[in-house]
């Protein structure tokens, strides 16, 4: 995912920054990027028109998201890029049993939620090329996002 994009070059990039990827970039499936302790998912699997997936497209992807999360038993940070990635990682931990926090965690840049099983939740805003160019997302809010798990980890 994001490989060969400018998304996946400000996400490799961090990655690499923070120790989770041999190389700060990935430009194809078998460009020797690995990654270490990091499994990178979505919540939409296919590339919608216009970049904008349907209600109808999460739910019918939703199935892989809980799957992935069933198997990955030794989660301790997710890093999800976006509210819609937020949501979605949300919803697919609440069909796994999980319990969310009421009032309902809210969405933000740097926000950080500790859910039931222990998992802490990191929000960034979408590496997008809307995000990226307006200055909304700089290199330096993503990457500290990064550092955060870092020091979640150790």
């Amino acid at each position: 995912m994001f490989t060969g994009d400018r998304s996946g070059d400000w996400l490799y990039g961090a990655l690499h920054a923070a120790g989770f990827a041999n190389q700060p970039e990935s430009m194809h499936r078998g460009d020797g990027l690995k990654l270490t302790d990091c499994y990178i998912t979505a919540a939409v699997r296919c590339a919608p028109p216009a970049n904008k997936p349907a209600t109808i497209e999460f739910a019918r992807c939703r199935p892989y998201l809980i799957q992935e999360l069933k198997l990955l038993k030794n989660i301790r940070v997710v890093i999800v890029l976006g509210k819609i990635a937020f949501d979605s990682f949300l919803a697919a931990h609440q069909e796994n049993g999980g319990v969310v926090l009421k009032p309902r965690p809210r969405f933000g840049h740097g926000a950080s939620v500790v859910l039931s099983n222990r998992v802490t939740l990191l929000a960034s805003y979408h590496p997008s090329q809307q995000n990226t160019f307006t200055g909304k997302l700089t290199r330096l809010m993503f990457q500290a996002v990064f550092e955060h798990a870092t020091k979640i980890l150790r």
